[in-house]
């Protein structure tokens, strides 16, 4: 199976983000395409990660079939046929979006991310060393990396389409998108994360912290989109390594991240595009963690002849 960099499909391109091309299908769908491309300190790169958009999507399926009675979301169907019925043009390019594409319910897009960190590591834990806080608003005094949160924090973002995510406070939410709003996306993503987080430790997985997006329909409702709880919105741990007090391994990008971590250390990149070359050691490392959680998460590996 070839690696899949960009999309080109007959239909409207209204957005490339850094991993998902988002086509128009009508006033009331989007098609989403996951591709194989990586992004890692919201800087792409330049090689793509075989199989890594289809476990995107087909991870996204999961959780989105597990939190039906939870949440709506946007997912009308990953079905390669359905999507096909549902637009003809498509029919010459089921290749291109066999077990990568989701036809999605349009939503106007909430234009931050909601973060829920049950741990705090990343880029709470460096803002956290460096000043006692997390985007200005305390927290708890003697904390150690990796240490449970609890309760688990909302740690709003602005949204990149390009350049640095930059984690805000809860008040600065409120006040840019009233707090009705906020207060809403607060409960809904501890919601959908407390859901998410006792499936995985069923499963022996730690969710460290993941993030979540959602949009409104026309009546302002709430609507869980993109993806969800996958190795790129997420920090996954084996809960059977776990000790707070440093660094956790990690089964998601974290060969990526130590990798370019060590370049950047080593004067060889300053953490802006462009990105260094990335070895095949990397990429197949990268690979196969994806493919491990997919199978750790769902309890069954992903079928890849399926989608060949």
């Amino acid at each position: 199976m070839t690696a899949m960099t960009f999309s080109t499909l007959p239909l409207t391109l209204l957005a490339r983000g850094k991993v998902r091309d988002v086509y128009e299908v009508d006033a009331e769908r989007l098609l989403l395409v996951a591709s194989d491309r990586i992004s890692a300190f919201d800087v792409v790169m330049d090689e793509p990660v075989p199989f890594k958009g289809l476990v995107l999507t087909q991870l996204s399926v999961w959780w989105f079939d597990q939190l039906a009675s939870v949440t709506r979301h946007h997912l009308i169907s990953a079905d390669t046929d359905e999507i096909i019925a549902a637009i003809p043009a498509l029919a010459s390019h089921r290749s291109a979006i066999l077990g990568r594409a989701m036809l999605c319910k349009r939503t106007k897009v909430v234009p931050f991310e909601c973060v829920m960190r049950g741990y705090i590591s990343g880029s709470a834990w460096k803002d956290y060393k460096a000043t006692g806080t997390l985007a200005g608003e305390a927290l708890p005094l003697d904390l150690s990396e990796s240490d449970r949160l609890d309760p688990a924090l909302f740690s709003p973002a602005t949204k990149a389409e390009s350049g640095h995510d930059e984690n805000i406070g809860v008040a600065d939410l409120h006040a840019r998108l009233g707090s009705d709003l906020a207060g809403q996306l607060e409960a809904l993503s501890r919601t959908v994360y407390e859901f998410g987080r006792a499936k995985a430790e069923e499963r022996g997985i730690i969710i460290a912290d993941t993030k979540f997006e959602f949009g409104q329909d026309a009546e302002g409702g709430l609507w869980l989109i993109d993806e969800v709880m996958t190795p790129d919105s997420s920090r996954f741990w084996p809960a059977d390594q776990y000790q707070p007090g440093q660094g956790q391994p990690s089964f998601d990008k974290q060969p990526l991240r130590d990798y370019l971590d060590a370049e950047r250390a080593a004067g060889r990149w300053n953490g802006e595009a462009p990105p260094p070359p990335l070895p095949d050691s990397v990429i197949t490392a990268t690979s196969q963690r994806y493919l491990a959680v997919y199978q750790l998460l769902t309890g069954k590996a992903l079928d890849l002849k399926a989608f060949q």
